[in-house]
């Protein structure tokens, strides 16, 4: 239970940049085919990230002798704090609404789960179980992102960045000392 709970987790804290970018794309008011298809490929991308991530990160822990805890750790600090740094930075961003912008969208907001992959044996040995969680966690916060984006401002989207950041943070921490 505990390592679902710390899965689940993790899916959440990955799923926040999906969430807030979301935000901004829910302002375009989509229709609920548009809606659901970039909830999908988010979902998707999610799903097949981790995986080749682990492929990866098997081919580092096979050749370095180092504790995959350590590197988990390592990578959600810095995933943390590129999400906390990101999200106070002021940019304007050209929204990309075609079916080729969503795979954009999809990607960008999914690299995160592929770094996440390549410690994913230090999070749970049951890749697939883990994939899955990553992906119905991001596409859920995608499609409730998208169904809030009308009613929520701009400033409500970086704070659950923020969030998800100090999430990341924390959990480094943990992995550290484990």
């Amino acid at each position: 239970m505990k390592v679902f709970f710390m899965t689940l987790l993790i899916g959440v804290s990955l799923s926040m940049d999906a969430f807030s970018l979301s935000l901004v794309y829910g302002t375009q008011n989509f229709n609920l085919k548009k809606e659901l298809t970039l909830s999908t490929i988010v979902g998707c991308y999610h799903f097949i990230m981790p995986l080749i991530g682990l492929f990866f990160g098997n081919l580092i822990t096979k050749y370095l002798i180092i504790n995959v805890s350590i590197i988990v750790s390592i990578i959600f600090l810095l995933i943390g704090l590129e999400m906390i740094i990101s999200s106070l930075k002021e940019k304007e961003e050209k929204l990309l609404l075609s079916i080729p912008g969503f795979f954009l969208f999809g990607l960008s907001v999914s690299i995160d789960s592929l770094t996440t992959g390549i410690g994913l044996k230090a999070i749970n040995s049951n890749y697939l179980e883990v994939s899955l969680i990553f992906s119905i966690v991001s596409f859920l916060f995608t499609y409730l992102g998208l169904k809030l984006g009308n009613k929520l401002n701009e400033k409500f989207g970086k704070i659950s960045t923020i969030f998800g950041g100090i999430i990341l943070i924390i959990l480094s921490i943990i992995y550290f000392f484990r």
